[in-house]
């Protein structure tokens, strides 16, 4: 049972989703305020698992209203709603809510909702970290990427083209835009992976207002051992995107977007960690060089979770495409997910494996490097010689 509060000033609203959602009563426990001040009193006495809260209310709007539950009960999932003309209020609610929708919302996009944003609930059973990732509101950018962004938008006049360019190589730009997009606000009949895509849709005003007007994009600030770091998150990032899209071309091309996206995003939990947790984050790579751990070992030894846990629970929480959150969370155990299709977690999982250990010796035993019976299920253990042979030799910048 989920417990679901609503937050409406005007009293015919909550009347009427009362009476829509009255089917859900088995599987939600649902609780009604006329205002922020009332929602925040009943939140201090009743246990609550997602807020979907009103933009436009007098005294404390929607923003404002999930900007304070943020601080105070970081665990609860934050859901706006918006009429179709306030493009700038649902901007101005970025930084406070995970995921967005447009009024009116029927009890089908209001359950697809709530389900996607607690999808992946049970998947990170560590509390801490299910609070610090709850109240993350963006992820940092790589400071030269960001640096360019900045650049090319206070030009006279832009490039599109640029823009797009400069944000599809970084996990920071790539997830916000991301989450935005496949709100239901925007009511896309499909769902959109592509980062370039969705930036032609919001359109130049909408990602100048993002980048200038509210800092919805930030950069890593901090040492230049942590910077370096990062870094080396994102060249393998950009590599593995690379790799999954051209192996996706070759055996089931539908899905090459996802899975070029996905490979992108595959390890935006080691940013997380790193960022937010820095001395448990060494701790687990200190185990994996000292005690010949791997790192999904050491992960669960230091945090009882693991990066690829953490990364999807994030997404999912955003409300990113399924395709992109399973193959985020799944990149190392595929297994756990079961599938008899070729899939973006296929490729991405193909492509972690080659691009960090593609130039050791799996032949005696390929199990420490790859899921083997996954592969096998899918008649691809034959081709991976070729691929490891083929994506080790190339110069990442040519794949």
């Amino acid at each position: 049972m989920i417990n679901i509060l609503f937050v409406d000033d005007e009293p015919n609203i909550l009347d009427g989703l009362q009476r829509m959602l009255r089917p859900m009563r088995h599987e939600w426990q649902m609780f009604f305020a006329n205002s922020g001040r009332e929602a925040l009193h009943l939140l201090d006495e009743t246990s609550i698992d997602v807020v979907i809260s009103d933009m436009k209310m007098p005294g404390m709007d929607g923003a404002q209203f999930l900007q304070e539950i943020s601080l105070r009960f970081p665990q609860i999932v934050r859901i706006i709603l918006s009429g179709y003309s306030e493009n700038e209020m649902i901007i101005k609610s970025v930084n406070a809510a995970h995921q967005f929708l447009s009024k009116p919302s029927d009890p089908e996009t209001l359950k697809e909702t709530v389900n996607k944003a607690c999808a992946l609930r049970d998947l990170l059973q560590n509390e801490k970290l299910r609070r610090l990732v709850s109240q993350m509101r963006s992820v940092p950018s790589l400071p030269i990427l960001y640096s360019e962004l900045l650049k090319e938008l206070e030009l006279p006049d832009p490039r599109m083209a640029k823009i797009s360019q400069i944000v599809k190589q970084d996990i920071g730009m790539t997830v916000k835009i991301l989450q935005l997009i496949n709100s239901a606000f925007f009511g896309l009949r499909r769902n959109l992976t592509d980062a370039g895509q969705a930036i032609s849709f919001l359109g130049l005003d909408t990602v100048k207002s993002l980048a200038l007007g509210f800092g919805v994009f930030s950069q890593f600030e901090n040492s230049n051992q942590m910077g370096a770091i990062l870094s080396q998150i994102w060249l393998h990032s950009v590599a593995v995107a690379r790799i999954a899209r051209s192996i996706s071309e070759q055996i089931n091309p539908t899905v090459a977007g996802d899975a070029f996206t996905a490979g992108l995003l595959h390890d935006i939990g080691e940013v997380i960690l790193a960022v937010n947790m820095p001395e448990k984050f060494a701790a687990a790579r200190e185990l994996v060089e000292k005690e010949n751990m791997t790192r999904i070992a050491a992960e669960k030894e230091i945090l009882e979770t693991t990066h690829s846990e953490i990364g999807g629970y994030l997404l999912g929480l955003w409300g990113l495409p399924h395709q992109v959150v399973e193959a985020v969370a799944f990149h190392h155990t595929p297994s756990n997910f079961q599938t008899d299709k070729f899939t973006s977690l296929t490729a991405v999982h193909i492509a972690n494996a080659i691009n960090r250990y593609g130039t050791q010796d799996w032949s005696n035993e390929p199990e420490k490097f790859i899921d083997v019976k996954y592969l096998q299920n899918l008649g691809l253990m034959e081709k991976l010689p070729a691929w490891q042979e083929k994506y080790t030799r190339i110069p990442d910048a040519e794949i």
